[in-house]
Order: structure tokens, then sequence, then C-alpha cells
């Protein structure tokens, strides 16, 4: 007479933000493991979440809604009597075309350097140095599309730009 016997195993399941594992095997090996995973994985994720950065829309609006909006002619820089620089005004349209992109408003997060001109009347040379030195900078990424250079704000650029708009209003000097 032959037993087969099969061993009982324990699957656990465990989500810990996008993270998620599946553990199998013996009742203690799946103790032992969801434990790793808990001593190494979850302090590791806290740590990793401190010191990463990816603004949502709502974080960009909140920062920079007084002088951005999304109009039927696409995205503008929405000043009144405020003068700004013209690197923050390419910068915060640079935003608004992320914003209008990530909401569904416009096909593409990034603009070119006759769109940027359209929307704000800046020297066309003043534009393109300015974007220069953004993507010197990493403020800006440019690509080659099939349309042409089109420029896109980085993380690095809306950090920088939210920096100098601080400091701008904390001095109430916006030039």
């Amino acid at each position: 007479m032959i037993f087969l016997s099969e061993e009982k195993k324990l699957l656990i399941t465990i989500s810990y933000g996008n993270i998620k594992a599946e553990l199998s095997g013996s009742p203690q090996d799946v103790l032992i493991s969801v434990n790793n995973f808990i001593s190494k994985q979850i302090p590791t994720l806290d740590l990793a979440e401190k010191i990463s950065i990816n603004y949502s829309i709502k974080e960009l609006i909140d920062m920079f809604g007084n002088y951005i909006k999304i109009t039927a002619e696409g995205p503008r820089v929405w000043i009144s009597d405020r003068k700004l620089s013209d690197k923050v005004i390419i910068c915060l349209l640079l935003i608004v075309a992320k914003i209008s992109f990530e909401t569904g408003k416009t096909n593409s997060n990034s603009l070119t350097l006759q769109e940027i001109n359209s929307s704000t009347n800046l020297n066309p040379k003043s534009i393109s140095s300015r974007l220069s030195e953004f993507s010197k900078a990493n403020y800006v990424e440019r690509e080659q599309t099939d349309q042409g250079v089109r420029y896109k704000v980085t993380t690095l650029g809306i950090n920088w730009l939210n920096g100098i708009l601080e400091k701008k209003i904390g001095n109430r000097d916006l030039s």
C-alpha cells in the first residue's frame, strides 16, 4: 500500500504601497519570510519615500495656480499687474503645459519655441537663450520629435521655480 502525503502549504500575499509579495511554504518558512519582508522592505521603502519627489497635479496647482490657467487657446501664464522675469514666465508655461497634458486637456506635455513665443509674446532670441540655460541646468528636457524640438519641464525645474517664487513672494518682488 502506498500513501501519498501532500504537505500543506501556507500562501500569503502582502501588499505595501506599490510592492506586492506572494509567500508560500511551510507555516514556519512563511513566518520567517513575512518577518524578513517587514524588517527589510518597509523601512527601506519609508526611507526611499523621504528622498523621493514626484509632484502631483494638485501640488502643481497649489504651487502655481495663481500664475497659470488652461484656456481655450491652450496653456497660459496668467499674471495681472505682476512683472515676472522671462525665465519664470517660460518655466510657468512649461508647467501649465505639463498640467494640461496630465489632465487630458492637450496632447503633449512639451512645447516648441514657436508655441512658447505665441503664448508669451517674448522675444524668440530671449526664449531660445533661456531654454538653453534651462537645458544646461536640467530644468527642462529638450527632445527632438517629428514636429521639431520640444521642451518640457523637469522635476528639478519645478523645484527651482517653486523656490524662486517663494523667495519673490516673501520679498514682494516679482521681477
